[in-house]
């Protein structure tokens, strides 16, 4: 059975993703690369609770608001990705895990490899949405 994951796409009203650059620790995967913020869901917890949690625990972030935006299959795992709008300036954001923290609009994500395969998300994230202002 796969393993599970919960991440979440925070987006700014400047239709900006928040991204993590990973600790730069060669003993993690994917270390000093930009990712989604998230974790893997723990044995008895939904990926709601999971990704409540780790919010709380990275970013000081509630949640709780968020929505499930897509289940994806990926070959080493399951992933859930939550949606949710946050308009907060990236280094006003407490952070425990991670090197920092930035907004990504869809230009800037051009060539980036992001971990755990993130990149396919954003893209496909990015060419569903609708540009703020636009009906």
């Amino acid at each position: 059975m796969k393993r599970s994951g919960a991440s979440i796409i925070l987006v700014n009203s400047r239709n900006q993703v928040l991204l993590l650059l990973r600790d730069d620790k060669p003993e993690i995967p994917y270390p000093n690369m930009w990712d989604l913020p998230g974790g893997h869901v723990e044995p008895g917890e939904t990926p709601m609770e999971c990704i409540v949690r780790e919010m709380m625990e990275e970013i000081e972030t509630d949640v709780s608001k968020c929505s499930l935006l897509k289940v994806y299959d990926f070959p080493d795992r399951i992933e859930y990705i939550f949606l949710m709008e946050l308009d907060v300036e990236a280094d006003a954001i407490p952070l425990h895990e991670g090197q920092c923290l930035r907004w990504f609009a869809a230009r800037d994500l051009q060539g980036l490899e992001l971990a755990f395969g993130f990149d396919l998300v954003l893209n496909e994230f990015f060419a569903n949405r609708t540009p703020p202002g636009i009906p």
